[in-house]
């Protein structure tokens, strides 16, 4: 959708022998705290499914503007905050109800409006965050949970558990979930939502808004419509 052809690619992700696949000449960084690429390097950077791995969020934007040259095109795809939140639920519920305690087991993600003024905060110009929900179904919880191992995406917290979690905690997961999210054909529902994010390093020639009032031709007028005044 952006008619640019792009030449100095860097590209961030777990991920990297798919990704080399597809741009057989871009940079692949591994998503590490500290990226090791070269500032005004790059015209294009994408941060591949490794943002909400992050421990510095805002660390990671910024440094991928820095590796921009001035109007490169930065892209980035994540989990948002609304991902897993069936099994968040049922897990913490589960857990409450077994042990009288709860243990973090899932990630914390940004949630869509924060990412947002995430990419203001790292310098970005022309900032879009957009979101959707894909909804994957699985034979049971157990199945849900192989995947996700399977992913990587397992828990990764520092202040996670350091034992095994208890079979009844497990099987009371798996009995609530059931309840809740049961679909008609026998699976279980799981939620992922998919943020995309869009920015460019500031440049002269990139529209800016204008200054608010400063406008000289009315709404009505550019859409041919007649103008109804409301009360003070």
């Amino acid at each position: 959708m952006v008619n640019r052809t792009f030449h100095q690619s860097v590209i961030v992700s777990g991920f990297p022998l798919i990704w080399q696949t597809a741009f057989p000449d871009a940079q692949i960084l591994p998503d590490q705290d500290t990226l090791a690429a070269t500032p005004d390097s790059s015209d294009l950077v994408i941060h591949a499914m490794a943002l909400h791995w992050a421990n510095d969020m805002v660390g990671q934007l910024i440094q991928c503007r820095r590796t921009l040259q001035p109007d490169g095109l930065f892209l980035a795809a994540c989990f948002g905050g609304q991902t897993l939140f069936e099994l968040r639920t049922t897990l913490a519920e589960a857990e409450i109800e077994i042990t009288g305690g709860l243990s973090p087991r899932i990630a914390p993600m940004a949630e869509i409006r924060d990412l947002g003024g995430l990419l203001q905060r790292a310098g970005f110009a022309l900032p879009v965050a957009d979101s959707t929900r894909l909804t994957v179904t699985y034979p049971s919880v157990r199945h849900l949970m192989r995947e996700l191992r399977a992913m990587g995406e397992n828990n990764a917290l520092a202040s996670r558990l350091r034992h095994p979690t208890k079979a009844a905690v497990l099987r009371r997961t798996e009995q609530i979930y059931n309840e809740r999210h049961h679909r008609d054909d026998g699976t279980i529902a799981a939620t992922f939502e998919m943020i995309y994010l869009t920015g460019w390093a500031p440049h002269a020639s990139q529209p800016k808004p204008l200054r608010p009032g400063s406008a000289a031709t009315r709404l009505s007028t550019a859409l041919k419509t007649q103008e109804t005044l409301l009360k003070d």
